[in-house]
C-alpha cells in the first residue's frame, strides 16, 4: 500500500524520500535513505504504511527511527492498521519531541492505492488534518475525521470486522448453494440484484468466480486485524463471540499454508469440508 501511495506523491509534484524495512523496494521519482532517521530529516511531514504495531514502534522510536530527527511542528501520519491504545502512546511520545501524529488507516485495497482513491480515517485534531489536507486528496478520494487520536484505528477495526462478517456470509451461502447444485454465477447474480447486495461482495465475487487468490488484501493481515480487534474488545469490555467463531476458520487457513493469499482463499476451506470440487 505505501509503495503506490508514495508514487502518487511523486507524480503530484511532491519532494519525497523514501524507506522500506526489505531492501530494494523503489519509487520513480523518489530519493531512497537508509534508514527511517534519514527518511524523516528536515520533512514537514512523515508518512508511515508499515504492517503491525511493532513495525510502527520500531519505525518511530526504534534504532535510527524517524522520531530522531523530526524538526518541531513536523506531523506524522501513520496509515498502517495497528492496536488503537498503543497509537494513542505513540502520538503522545512524537508530541514530546514537538511535533504532531495522526492515525489515518485506509481503506480501499491495493487497487485504490494505486489509483489514488482510497478513503483515509483519520484520528487527531481538525487543524492538523487541514494542513496536510492536499496530501490525502492526492492519495484518496475521501478523508473522514473519527475524533481524537486513536478513533480513526477504533473506526477502521470496526469496518474490518464488519468485512469479515460479509465475506463469510458470501463464502458459506455460495458453498452452500454450490453443494446443492447451484451455480456459483447464478447466486452470484441474485446477490447483485437483491437487499443483500453489498460492496464486499460486488469486489470479491469475479475473483471468486475466476478461482484468483492473489493478494489484494493478505489473509495474514485480515488475521492480525482480527486479533487486534478482539485485543481492543478485551480491553473496554466487549464480547464478540461470532468473530472469534470466524478466527477459527483462519487459524485452519493459516495452517493450510494460505496466508499469503487473498483473505477470500477462506472459502477454499470451507469446499473442501463440504467435499466439493471447483465449481463448473
Amino acid at each position: 500500500m505505501g509503495r503506490p501511495m508514495a508514487a502518487n506523491l511523486v507524480k503530484a509534484g511532491h519532494e519525497v524520500t523514501v524507506w522500506n524495512r526489505t531492501p530494494g523496494k523503489e519509487v520513480a521519482g523518489a530519493t531512497a535513505a537508509s534508514t527511517p532517521a534519514e527518511a524523516a530529516q528536515d520533512k514537514d511531514v512523515v508518512w508511515l504504511c508499515v504492517s503491525d504495531t511493532k513495525a510502527v514502534e520500531q519505525t518511530l522510536f526504534g534504532a535510527q527511527g524517524a522520531v530522531q530527527a523530526l524538526k518541531p511542528g513536523a506531523i506524522v501520519v501513520d496509515s498502517s492498521t495497528v492496536s488503537p491504545s498503543a497509537s494513542v502512546q505513540f502520538a503522545e511520545r512524537v508530541r514530546q519531541r514537538g511535533a504532531d501524529f495522526l492515525d489515518a488507516p485506509v481503506t480501499g485495497s491495493k487497487n485504490g492505492a494505486e489509483a489514488g482513491t482510497l478513503i483515509f480515517i483519520v484520528g487527531g485534531k481538525q487543524e492538523i488534518i487541514a494542513r496536510i489536507q492536499p496530501l490525502f486528496s492526492v492519495m484518496g478520494k475521501q478523508f473522514i475525521h473519527m475524533g481524537e487520536n486513536g478513533k480513526g484505528l477504533a473506526a477502521k477495526l470496526a469496518q474490518n470486522l464488519q468485512i469479515a462478517f460479509i465475506f463469510e456470509g458470501l463464502a458459506e451461502g455460495l458453498t452452500l448453494a454450490t453443494k446443492m447444485g447451484v451455480k456459483p454465477e447464478k447466486l452470484i447474480e441474485l446477490i447483485q440484484a437483491s437487499m443483500i447486495r453489498s460492496g464486499v461482495a460486488e469486489y470479491k465475487a469475479p475473483f471468486i468466480l475466476r478461482r484468483d487468490y492473489s493478494p489484494n488484501f493478505p489473509l495474514r493481515l485480515m488475521h492480525k486485524d482480527m486479533h487486534l480487534m478482539m485485543d481492543a474488545a478485551r480491553e473496554n469490555g466487549v464480547k464478540l463471540p461470532g468473530l472469534e467463531k470466524i478466527d477459527e476458520i483462519y487459524e485452519e487457513a493459516s495452517r493450510a499454508g494460505h496466508d499469503d493469499l487473498d483473505y477470500a482463499a477462506t472459502i477454499m476451506l470451507l469446499e473442501e469440508w463440504a467435499g466439493i470440487g471447483k465449481p463448473a
